[in-house]
C-alpha cells in the first residue's frame, strides 16, 4: 500500500510569508501537503488538534499566543497515545536566539526562509517521520503483547509517546533558557544578561506582600498567605484560602520575584504554593491535577511540569 502523503499546517501572520514558504515547500518537497495556514497561536492550536498534520512550522510571533504558547498549550492537549507532529520554528530571532535553536532538536528557520536551508529541515523531517513510521510498526507489536499482560497496559496508557515526550522534553528546556522566552518579547531578540546583572537578578529581594487595588483601596496581600496565582486575560488572579485579588503584574514578572522552592509553576498560566499541594491525582488520561490544602478547586498540570510530581 502507497504510503499517505505527509501534511503540514503553517502557522504564520504574515501573509506573504506563508505563501511564500508555501510556495518554497513546493519546490523542496513536491509530496507535502499543506493541511491548512492559519494566522495565530490559537487557530494554530485548534487547526492542529482537529487535522492532526505530520509537521508543524509555528511562527514564533503570531497575535494572541507565541510560537511556543501554541505548541505548549498543544503539547497539553495532543492525545497520548498519537505520535507528536514534527515541529519547526519560524523566527526572525538574532543569532542568539538561533544557537539556543541549535542545541534543541526541534528545527528552526530564519526568516526570511533561504532555499538551501529548507532542503535542509526537510531532509531531517522526511527522516523523522520515517523513524516515527518505525516507531508506530513497533508499538502495535507491543501493544499485542499487552493484551497478553494487563499489568502493562495502564503503564502505557500513562507514558507519553516517544515523539510527544521529546517535543515535552524539547519545550521545557527552551522554556528554561535565561532571557529568551518572557512571552517572547523584545528581550528575546537582546543580548543575553552579563553574569553580574545575572547575580544581581538572582539576589534581588522577594516580594513579601501584594498590593492589590479594589475600587478606591488598596488590599496588603502577605506572599505567605497566598496558595496560587493564576493568570487570567490581562490580569492575574491571587488566591488565598479565603479571598481572592486580581492584580495587573504579568505572571512572569511575578515569577521572577518569588521564591522558586515556595512557588511551582505547573502549568503555563499556574503558579502554586507548593507546600499547600495535598494530593496529586491522575486522571484516565494520565494528566495530573492538584488537590490544595484551604481551596476547593482542582488544579491541572501541565505535561511540561509533570515532572515535578515523582513519588520519593
Amino acid at each position: 500500500m502507497t504510503p499517505a502523503a505527509p501534511r503540514a499546517l503553517i502557522a504564520e501572520d504574515e501573509p506573504l510569508l506563508a505563501a511564500a514558504l508555501q510556495q518554497e515547500l513546493r519546490t523542496a518537497w513536491p509530496e507535502l501537503q499543506i493541511a491548512a495556514t492559519v494566522g495565530d497561536g490559537l487557530s494554530a492550536v485548534q487547526q492542529a488538534l482537529a487535522l492532526q498534520p505530520d509537521v508543524l512550522f509555528f511562527d514564533i510571533r503570531m497575535p494572541g499566543q507565541t510560537g511556543l504558547d501554541a505548541a505548549v498549550a498543544l503539547a497539553d492537549a495532543w492525545p497520548a497515545h498519537r505520535p507528536f507532529p514534527a515541529l519547526v520554528f519560524v523566527t526572525a530571532y538574532d543569532q542568539y536566539a538561533v544557537q539556543a535553536f541549535e542545541a534543541q532538536a526541534v528545527d528552526y528557520l530564519l526568516k526570511p526562509v533561504q532555499s538551501a536551508r529548507l532542503q535542509k529541515t526537510v531532509q531531517k523531517l522526511r527522516l523523522a517521520l520515517i523513524h516515527k513510521s518505525q516507531a508506530a510498526t513497533n508499538s502495535i507489536a507491543n501493544q499485542s503483547t499487552a493484551t497478553l499482560a494487563p499489568a502493562h497496559t495502564e503503564a502505557h496508557t500513562q507514558a507519553l509517546e516517544p515523539s510527544l515526550q521529546r517535543t515535552v522534553d524539547q519545550l521545557r528546556h527552551l522554556l528554561a533558557q535565561p532571557g529568551l522566552w518572557p512571552g517572547a518579547t523584545s528581550s528575546a531578540t537582546s543580548a543575553p544578561l552579563a553574569p553580574a546583572l545575572l547575580a544581581a537578578q538572582q539576589q534581588a529581594p522577594r516580594l513579601t506582600v501584594i498590593q492589590a487595588s479594589h475600587g478606591s483601596q488598596i488590599h496588603m496581600v502577605p506572599v505567605g498567605d497566598v496558595l496560587y496565582f493564576e493568570a487570567a486575560d490581562k490580569y492575574v488572579r491571587v488566591l488565598t484560602a479565603g479571598a481572592e485579588y486580581l492584580i495587573r503584574t504579568p505572571l512572569k514578572e511575578l515569577s521572577d520575584q518569588l521564591d522558586p522552592q515556595e512557588f511551582w509553576q505547573v502549568h503555563r498560566s499556574t503558579l502554586v504554593r507548593a507546600s499547600a499541594i495535598a494530593t496529586v491525582v491522575r486522571d484516565e488520561s494520565g494528566k495530573l491535577h492538584l488537590n490544595l490544602r484551604g481551596r476547593p478547586e482542582r488544579l491541572a498540570v501541565s505535561r511540561l511540569y509533570a515532572h515535578l510530581f515523582k513519588a520519593m
